[in-house]
This record gives structure tokens, C-alpha cells and sequence, in this order.
């Protein structure tokens, strides 16, 4: 599809947002379809935090997923001074999710478990289940949203972020994106190349991985950051007595993980313990937590949390981003023998991330993905050594693919998301420099272990968890 030429855009009306948020919100009027734009409408919901200072321009944001609204981020991101003072802080829930026009798919409660929306195998490593879940699930998706879902893209959300950006009445617009957001930002950076000023993005997807490999990469990934965990948990085995050695607490889990597949804790199987290790492996912060949970189930004083849901309109904007942008194999079979692999080269996860999708139902990609270039503004990608979510591997692709008008900084860090955990000079001086003068730094920078976590960036929001 082309890309879009300017048009004409009714100034916005400003208003207070909804709920508690702390400033003032708008919609922006754009086509659901870019190829027929006199055609059908949906309204972007927009936020803006204003610049407290001497304002530089405006910086758009988005939190990841995909499937995350982002209409709030101002609110984290504003807790960051310097950045409060020179942008306009510009949230907004991406087409499809909050406020913009959001897509259900009318899943069941019990089809909003997290392990069936990122689907864990059988214990055994049968994926049967998961193909019938598959099945259904995209026949729900295209059933209540078949007009809009096919238009649930990248491409199509970095276009409506240049709808916003006419109705601001900016020339160029920098941008702030953390995982699925750093996709989305080298998406708007290639469509838009004049109309963008300085990209920061956090904690990288993999542009050659779109969409499987991305998911594939989880598996090696929850590896590396499990084997963080289990040194940080043996060196405190006094307290958690999960095993003196980094392969002695690995041991352990994979021993109540198996024991859980048979004997599970009411609701609580192995399956749920997986779930689990792979979402608190997220940040090196809520390791305790993983080593507590490991102990109690342990020790037999376990008492399993209530179930987590997924809402529906969370999946239902991960599968048409994910779906639509990709093709993806269609044989049940591809993705067993895959699956039966996986778990045995990565038995963390039991071989989830090579598991069948509604991507494998899904009806066709709507359009070929975005060509990211060398061509264009300057970025900054910053990125941990060991991220589950997003692998430091995509990170060093999109450098490559972004050439020389990139630069990378990498953390000696686990965890998925830089800026929300780190206040490492070494990391947000040339970040910050970069947003506040404009200045690239020289070459790519690699920064050691950082020992301090921040406060005001530490409550940047979740990625939306890459994936997902």
C-alpha cells in the first residue's frame, strides 16, 4: 500500500481526559482503510501532557504489547522531569485497543487464560488442544470485528500516528517505543522519514523475526534469564533453599514443574508455574518472587493466587497485529514436531513459544510488512543483554537492518525494559543528550552491570510483554 499524503485535519478539541488522568485528551479522525480514504472512519484516541518547560516539540508514545492501550503513558513518562519539560508528551491508544475503535474477539472466560492465549503444550507436548483453541478463537475474531480486524496492522497504526501527527500541527514528531513500540516506531521512521525527528527505542524487536520468529525467540530467551535467576537464587540458598548451584535450582524447578503436571494445587498445574517463571522472569526486580513461589510449592505451604485473565480486547489486538503481518504455516503437524524439539532444547518453557497460533487459521495478511531501511532519521536502540521478551539478537538486527543512522546501547542486564529499571549514567546520557541536544553518540556504547534501579524511570510502563 503507498503511503498516505497529508491531508486536511480539523484542529483538535482538547478536553480533560477520562478517569484520573492527569491532563488533557482528544480523538483524531482517520480512515480504517488507507486504500479507500473516503471511506469508513474510526476515531484515535490522543493525550497530551504539556511541555513545563522551553518546549522543543512533541514526543509520541507507545507502551508495547501488541495490544496495549497507551493512552496513560504520559503519566509515566511525565514522572521524568527532563523529559516533562521539553516534549508534549503524546499518549494514545494504538487502533483496535482502549478507546480506538477496540476489536474483541467475544472470548470465553476460560478462553482468556494466559496459557491458551500464549499457549502452553500438554505436559507430554501435545499441542491438540491448542490447535482446536486456535481454530475456534479465529473464527470468533473474524465473526464480530471482519471489517476492521484485516486493517489491524503496524503499517496502518503508524499511518494514524501521522493523522496525529497533522493534527498537532507538527512538522516532525520524536518518538518513544519500548518492545512491540520499537517495532512500530522503525515502521513510522521508514513510512514517514520526513516527518520524524529523534527515536529512542527500548528493548528491541527483532524486524527480520516478524511475526514467528519473534515468538520463537522466547524460548532461548526465558533460558538466558532463567539462568540469571537460578545464580541469584543459589547465592541465596540460606533463604530460599532451592539448591546450591545455578544447575541445582534449574533442577528444582523443572522437578516441581513436573510434579505440578501431575499433582497440581487445585487450579495451579505446570503449566501455570511456567506462565508464571516466564512473566516475573521479566525483571530482575521480582526474582524474589519467583524464588518464593519456587519455595512454598517446595514446602507444601503453597496457597495458589485467584486465575489471571487476559482481556479479550488484549488478544484480540496481539492476533490481528501478529496474524495480519505475516504468514504463517498452516499445518498442525509443522508446529508439533516443532514443539516436540523445543522442549528439549528448552525445557523452561516446555517448548511454548514454537506452539500453534490463530495465526495458522487466520484468513490471509492484509499487506506485505513495512521495509525498514537505512534511510532516514537517527535512532537510538537501548537494550539488555538478557531479555526474555525481546532477545539482545533483535536488538543487534535492527541495527543492521537501520545501518548507520543507528546507534545500539546495551545494559549488562536482565530484564526486559532499559530506561523503566536502570539510572546507569552510562546508559541515559547518551539517551538523554540524544532527546534533549540531538546529539548521536559516536558509536555504539556497551555499559557494564548496573547495580542501581531508578525510581522516577522505573515506572515506565510494561512493554506489553512481546512479545507479547
Amino acid at each position: 500500500m503507498a503511503v498516505t499524503t497529508a491531508v486536511a485535519s480539523p484542529k483538535p478539541e482538547w478536553r480533560p481526559c477520562p478517569g484520573n488522568l492527569p491532563f488533557e485528551c482528544t480523538t483524531v479522525t482517520v480512515p480504517v482503510d488507507y486504500s479507500r480514504p473516503n471511506g469508513s472512519t474510526i476515531d484515535i484516541a490522543v493525550s497530551r501532557k504539556k511541555a513545563t518547560g522551553r518546549r522543543r516539540g512533541v514526543l509520541l508514545l507507545n507502551p508495547g504489547g501488541p495490544g496495549n492501550a497507551g493512552l496513560d503513558m504520559p503519566v509515566e513518562v511525565g514522572a521524568f522531569k527532563p523529559l516533562a519539560d521539553s516534549y508534549d508528551l503524546i499518549g494514545f491508544d494504538p487502533r483496535g485497543t482502549g478507546r480506538s475503535a477496540p476489536v474483541d474477539c467475544g472470548l470465553t472466560d476460560d478462553q482468556r487464560d494466559p496459557i491458551k492465549i500464549f499457549p502452553q503444550p500438554a505436559p507430554n507436548g501435545d499441542i491438540s488442544a491448542s490447535v482446536a483453541y486456535a481454530r475456534q478463537v479465529a473464527k470468533q475474531c473474524f465473526e464480530r470485528h471482519g471489517r476492521l480486524m484485516p486493517h489491524v496492522t503496524t503499517a496502518n497504526t503508524a499511518r494514524d500516528m501521522d493523522r496525529i501527527r497533522i493534527a498537532l500541527g507538527e512538522q516532525r514528531i520524536s518518538y518513544f517505543g519500548v518492545s512491540y513500540g520499537t517495532y512500530l516506531g522503525a515502521v513510522y521512521t521508514s513510512l514517514f522519514p520526513q516527518r520524524t525527528d529523534r527515536v529512542v527505542l527500548d528493548s528491541v524487536v527483532d524486524p527480520k523475526g516478524i511475526w514467528r520468529g519473534v515468538f520463537n525467540s522466547w524460548g532461548p530467551g526465558t533460558e538466558e534469564s532463567f539462568t540469571d535467576f537460578a545464580g541469584w537464587a543459589a547465592e541465596r540458598d540460606t533463604t530460599y533453599r532451592l539448591g546450591g548451584s545455578a544447575t541445582d535450582v534449574r533442577s528444582t524447578y523443572l522437578a516441581l514443574a513436573r510434579r505440578l503436571d501431575t499433582r497440581p494445587l487445585g487450579h495451579y498445574n505446570g503449566n501455570l508455574l511456567r506462565g508464571t517463571a516466564r512473566y516475573v522472569l521479566y525483571q530482575e526486580s521480582t526474582y524474589p518472587e519467583l524464588a518464593t513461589t519456587l519455595q512454598s510449592i517446595r514446602n507444601g505451604t503453597f496457597t495458589p493466587p485467584p486465575p489471571l485473565k487476559f482481556s479479550s480486547s488484549f488478544a484480540a489486538t496481539f492476533w490481528g497485529i501478529t496474524c495480519n503481518e505475516a504468514r504463517w504455516p498452516r499445518s498442525a503437524a509443522r508446529y508439533q514436531w516443532d514443539v516436540l524439539v523445543a522442549r528439549q532444547k528448552y525445557p523452561v518453557t516446555n517448548g511454548m513459544s514454537y506452539n500453534i497460533s490463530p495465526c495458522a487459521f487466520w484468513p490471509r495478511p492484509s499487506e506485505p510488512a513495512v521495509r525498514i531501511g537505512d534511510h532516514g532519521p537517527n535512532v537510538v536502540l537501548v537494550q539488555n543483554l538478557r531479555d526474555l521478551a525481546t532477545p539482545v539478537g533483535g536488538a543487534r538486527s535492527m541495527r543492521v537492518v537501520l545501518g548507520d543512522r543507528s546507534r545500539l546501547i546495551t545494559a549488562d542486564n536482565a530484564g526486559h525494559g532499559v530506561l523503566r529499571a536502570t539510572a546507569d549514567p552510562c546508559v541515559l546520557q547518551p539517551v538523554m543528550s540524544f532527546l534533549l541536544g540531538g546529539a548521536m553518540p559516536g558509536r555504539d556504547i556497551a555499559c557494564g552491570k548496573s547495580l542501581q534501579r531508578a525510581k522516577g524511570l522505573a515506572q515506565w510502563p510494561d512493554s506489553g510483554r512481546v512479545g507479547q
